[in-house]
C-alpha cells in the first residue's frame, strides 16, 4: 500500500479524532471520560490512531505522515490518561511497566552493550591474573597499591569507618556511580562511539582490577564486598550503555526521519530506561555504603544475598510488566508495534 492509498483509507478516521481533539482543547467537553459514548469512541479512534502509527513507522512512510500520527496520538493520550501522569501512580506505573518493559523493547542494545562490557572484562581479567604485572597498564601504582591496602585483610573493609562514614560513602558512591553511567548514555550522541568506548573501558579496568586481585589471593574479601552491589551496578550501567547506543543508531540511521526528530523519539524511547538506571544506582550506592562493607556479615550470608538480588534483577527486567491487567493498562501503542511489524 502507498502512503497515499494508506492516508485515503483512514483520513476520515483521523480526521474525526482530531475534531474530536480540538474540541477538547476548546473546553467544550472537560474529559472524554464524562460522557460514555464519546469516551468509548475516543478510545477507539485513538487505538486505531496508534495501530497507523505503527504501521506507518514500519513502512517507513514519509516524515510528515508519521509527524501527524504522532502529535494525535500524544494528545489523545494525554487527553485519556491525564490523571495517571502526574504524581504516585505515575511514579508506580514507571517502576511496574514502563522501565522493564523499556528495557525489553531495546533488547537488542542491552545485549550488545552486555558484549561490549562483558568480553573485556573477562579476558582483561584473565590476562591480569596471568600476568599480574600488566595491571599497571590500566592504573598507576599508586592506584595498584591502594587496592592491596583495601583488601588485604577481611577486617579492612570498612574497618575505619563508622556511621557518618558510611554515609559519606553513599554520597561518594552515588556521585561516583552516576557519573561512570552519564559517561555511558551521554556519550552516545557521538553515533554511539563514546558508549562504546566507556562499556569497554569500564569492563576493562573492572576485569584488571578482578584478575589482580584474585592473582594476590584477596578474592574472600573483594568478591564478597562487591558480589552483592554489582546486581544493581553493573546492570545500570550496561543499561546506560544501551540508551546511549539506541541514541547514536538514531543519529546514525535515522532512517526517513530527519535527524533531529530521530533523535528526539530516540530520547523519549530511553526516557524510561535512564529513570531506571538512577533508581538502580541509588539502590547499589545503598548497598555498597551500608551493606558490602559491613566486617561483621559472614560471607555465605552476603554471598546468599548476592544470589537473591541478581535473581531478582535479572526476573524483574524480563517478566515484570508481562500480566495481562499490565498489558491492558499499558500504552496501546507500545502493544501494538510488533503486531504492525508482523503484519507489514
Amino acid at each position: 500500500m502507498s502512503p497515499l492509498q494508506f492516508e485515503s483509507l483512514y483520513r476520515t478516521d483521523w480526521e474525526q479524532l482530531e475534531g474530536m481533539l480540538a474540541a477538547l482543547r476548546g473546553g467544550k467537553r472537560k474529559s472524554v471520560k464524562h460522557q460514555k459514548t464519546d469516551g468509548e469512541e475516543f478510545a477507539q479512534l485513538y487505538r486505531r490512531a496508534c495501530e497507523h502509527l505503527a504501521l506507518a513507522r514500519a513502512r517507513s512512510y514519509p516524515a510528515h505522515l508519521i509527524q501527524r500520527l504522532e502529535h494525535m496520538t500524544a494528545d489523545a493520550h494525554q487527553a485519556i490518561y491525564q490523571r495517571s501522569e502526574f504524581g504516585w501512580w505515575r511514579l508506580v506505573a514507571m517502576f511496574t511497566r514502563d522501565f522493564p518493559r523499556a528495557v525489553r523493547a531495546h533488547a537488542r542494545y542491552v545485549w550488545l552493550a552486555t558484549f561490549l562490557f562483558a568480553v573485556p572484562t573477562l579476558v582483561m581479567g584473565v590476562i591480569v591474573y596471568q600476568h599480574p604485572e600488566l595491571i599497571l597498564s590500566v592504573v598507576d601504582a599508586n592506584t595498584a597499591a591502594s587496592y592491596d591496602e583495601m583488601y588485604n585483610h577481611a577486617e579492612s573493609i570498612g574497618r575505619t569507618r563508622n556511621a557518618n562514614g558510611d554515609w559519606m560513602m553513599f554520597g561518594y558512591y552515588i556521585r561516583n556511580n552516576i557519573g561512570v553511567a552519564f559517561q555511558c548514555f551521554a556519550s552516545g550522541i557521538f553515533v554511539g562511539i563514546g558508549s562504546i568506548f566507556f562499556l569497554a573501558y569500564n569492563g576493562v579496568l573492572g576485569g584488571a582490577v578482578g584478575g589482580y586481585l584474585t592473582d594476590r589471593g584477596m578474592t574472600e574479601t573483594f568478591y564478597s564486598f562487591v558480589v552483592t552491589h554489582a546486581s544493581f551496578e553493573l546492570t545500570a550501567i550496561v543499561l546506560s550503555g544501551a540508551a546511549g547506543l539506541r541514541i547514536g543508531h538514531a543519529i546514525l540511521s535515522p532512517g526517513r526521519r530527519t535527524r533531529t526528530d530521530s533523535l528526539a523519539n530516540a530520547a523519549l524511547d530511553t526516557v524510561p530506561i535512564i529513570y531506571g538506571v538512577i533508581v538502580m544506582l541509588l539502590i547499589a550506592a545503598a548497598v555498597e555504603a551500608f551493606w558490602s562493607s559491613a566486617r561483621w556479615l559472614p560471607n555465605f550470608v552476603k554471598y546468599s544475598v548476592a544470589a537473591g538480588c541478581w535473581t531478582a534483577v535479572i526476573s524483574y527486567l524480563c517478566l515484570q510488566g508481562r500480566s495481562k491487567s499490565a498489558q491492558e493498562h499499558g500504552d496501546p501503542l507500545r502493544s501494538t508495534q510488533k503486531e504492525a511489524r508482523r503484519a507489514d
